[in-house]
């Protein structure tokens, strides 16, 4: 933790955690027993003692977004999020502080400091009290050896002092007894102090301090703490009630009246901290309504401890993205709250951070676009669309991106992501195809003719990488987008890229494309009841998705490399294929024949002709081929490129050879 920051979200996660406890406490007061309420407050220290959001989450509500958008609103910087590392300041100054958040650091710093000290002077004040006592003489030191031996305590050495108020344990480490000289100790007083002792109390009452000097500008850990001392001094008395009867029992509290310690209260370690007068009467209250728990509210007090350490610990993060479009802010807030709700909504998978990507081009949105870029590039990114939202009269949530200047995209037609790998590092890379509704007439000049048929269109595709930079997923584009035609069939689209495999066989090299698509979760909204057959694609981002279905496709070419006057005695020509391991067991392969292509659940693909034309084709034989995929379940649907395949070639209905096809060109260019 090293700025005001990462404090700010320390604290406020533990403030969540402390309304949630508080609640939770309040409605199960009269349920609990005193060793329960106490317990409760561990939940408390533990989210204290950890950093905050570990695993992501939060209590009550997503503290980070409220953080990243005060920090973007006041500084305007949006580079590493705030984080805390550790659960305690560290503070890290290259120099004096310069800017208002250093300077608040400083003073948050400098009260950790003050409290700190005051808090020492007040134990050593009380430690030099101690030494210019006197041990305690042997008619006190005997009460306290029987007092502890028919209770079954442990004892430590103790100390008269003048002007103490009352009794108290001081010390972690080297216990002390404090007795207040020239009074008489009554047996019951000296019991509960020993069982402050027994249940070494003194070490939480340091804890308390401890916490109380770290969040020092926290009111509402503040009164936590308060309470948390008073619940412990509520067990103390429920121990001791448990193990008085009937007339010391009623005697308890008007002796508790003694024990109220307004100079040494909240002294750290020692057992006066939360003894003060203000808190008798509410312990007296406890007392009066003591009550025997019976042996089955132990489990109750365990289940609501852990139920109550569920939403504290667990908690909520987010799960859907702010874009600025609407809501109570003023207008001009509305960008700051849309870039931290995008900074504090990471890409939680690869599939995620690909579909918003995508569909941040699909929307023509920066908020969206911030949820997968690199928090390196989160200030270029708001510069850009700062300035592109001021040239123009466009919402926040809906810019031009710089991207796509060559043309618009048909948002309905949705997106596709071909060619999908594991690459190394644990990153994947593919090739995101979008559909374009105009092009710019620059670069429609340079595109080859449109063909004309049913199966071509202009597509636009960038390679892109999708790699975990910490929690989160990022989207770093491997190449600027362009503009091809593509020519889509039920062999995958031979206009765009695929890794290509080849082989020698005879007079024949046998060529074989091979072409993947992954989609993640997507769904169409129904426009409305007036367009009620009209759907559109949900450009909503889904940062946690994954893949529900994908297949790949192979196409498969036959080139004829042996003496054209031989071409005559060629009437067919066909192949069969299936993806392999180098080295591993050859597949069975599936023939076809006549005109046929196709695959099968194995995933052997095959494809055959005896109809070319060698005057129109020339001497490559398309054959066609087939898919293999599937679709719901937990699948991740990616299929990267195969080592090898196997291949059967056939020529004229026969057999001629079993090839092994090896890769000659990559899938993403």
């Amino acid at each position: 933790m090293s700025d005001i920051w990462s404090f700010l979200l320390q604290t406020l996660t533990a403030s969540g955690a402390a309304v949630v406890l508080l609640a939770v406490k309040a409605m199960l007061r009269d349920k609990l027993s005193p060793r329960w309420q106490f317990a409760a407050w561990g939940v408390l220290a533990l989210v204290l003692a950890v950093p905050a959001g570990l695993g992501g989450r939060y209590a009550l509500m997503n503290w980070p977004l409220a953080v990243e958008f005060l920090r973007s609103l006041l500084t305007e910087e949006f580079g590493a999020l705030a984080r805390a590392s550790v659960p305690v300041p560290l503070p890290q100054f290259a120099g004096p502080p310069r800017t208002g958040a250093e300077w608040a650091y400083a003073v948050y710093l400098a009260g950790t400091v003050f409290f700190l000290g005051r808090y020492a002077v007040s134990y050593l004040r009380l430690r030099l009290a101690l030494r210019r006592g006197t041990p305690a003489g042997e008619a006190r030191a005997a009460l306290i050896r029987e007092t502890a031996e028919r209770y079954g305590l442990p004892v430590c050495p103790a100390v008269e002092v003048e002007g103490l108020p009352s009794a108290f344990i001081c010390g972690v480490l080297r216990p002390v007894l404090a007795l207040p000289a020239g009074e008489e100790t009554d047996e019951k007083v000296l019991l509960h102090e020993l069982l402050h002792l027994g249940h070494r109390d003194a070490a939480w009452g340091l804890l308390i301090c401890l916490l109380r000097c770290v969040h020092w500008c926290n009111p509402l850990l503040w009164y936590c703490a308060d309470l948390a001392g008073n619940d412990l001094e509520s067990l103390c008395d429920q121990r001791a009630l448990e193990r008085l009867e009937g007339e010391d029992r009623r005697d308890y509290g008007r002796i508790l009246l003694s024990m109220a310690n307004e100079k040494y209260a909240r002294t750290p370690g020692t057992s006066s901290m939360a003894n003060g007068g203000k808190n008798i009467r509410r312990r007296i209250e406890a007392i009066a309504r003591f009550k025997r728990y019976p042996a089955g509210m132990a489990l109750v007090g365990v289940c609501a401890v852990l139920v109550l350490a569920g939403p504290c610990l667990v908690g909520t993060r987010a799960q859907s993205v702010y874009t600025g479009a609407r809501g109570p802010l003023p207008q001009r807030l509305r960008p700051y709250a849309a870039m931290a709700s995008a900074r504090t909504t990471p890409c939680t998978t690869y599939a995620g951070a690909f579909d918003t990507y995508a569909k941040a081009m699909l929307a023509e949105n920066p908020v969206y676009l911030a949820m997968c870029t690199p928090l390196e590039d989160q200030d270029r990114l708001w510069i850009s669309a700062r300035m592109r939202r001021a040239s123009r009269l466009e919402s926040w949530d809906s810019v031009r991106m710089p991207r796509l200047e060559s043309f618009t995209v048909d948002r309905q037609s949705g997106y596709r992501l071909y060619n999908l790998r594991p690459v190394e590092n644990g990153a994947y890379e593919g090739l995101l195809v979008l559909e374009p509704d105009t092009i710019a007439p620059w670069v429609e000049k340079e595109l080859p003719p449109w063909d004309g048929t049913v199966h071509s269109r202009y597509l636009a595709i960038q390679p892109l990488r999708a790699e975990k930079q910490g929690d989160r997923w990022v989207i770093l584009p491997l190449g600027d987008f362009q503009v091809v035609q593509g020519d889509e069939r039920d062999t995958g689209n031979l206009g765009l890229p695929a890794w290509t495999y080849e082989a020698q066989c005879g007079d024949f090299t046998l060529r074989m494309r091979y072409q993947t698509v992954a989609y993640a979760e997507v769904r169409s909204v129904r426009m409305g009841a007036f367009l009620s057959n009209a759907w559109t694609f949900d450009t909503t981002p889904k940062p946690g998705g994954q893949f529900i279905n994908g297949y790949y496709s192979i196409d498969l070419t036959a080139v004829y490399t042996g003496d054209p006057a031989d071409r005559a005695s060629i009437l067919s020509v066909g192949a069969s294929c299936a993806p392999m391991e180098a080295g591993g067991e050859r597949p069975e392969l599936q023939r076809g024949m006549g005109n046929s292509s196709g695959s099968n659940s194995t995933g052997s693909i095959w494809g055959f002709r005896d109809d070319f034309d060698w005057a129109m084709h020339g001497d490559e034989i398309r054959l066609g081929g087939g898919g293999v995929g599937g679709s719901g379940g937990s699948e991740p649907w990616v299929y990267p490129p195969p080592d090898c395949c196997a291949a059967d070639f056939y020529l004229n209905g026969e057999k001629i050879g079993e090839l092994t096809l090896l890769v000659v060109e990559g899938g993403l260019t």
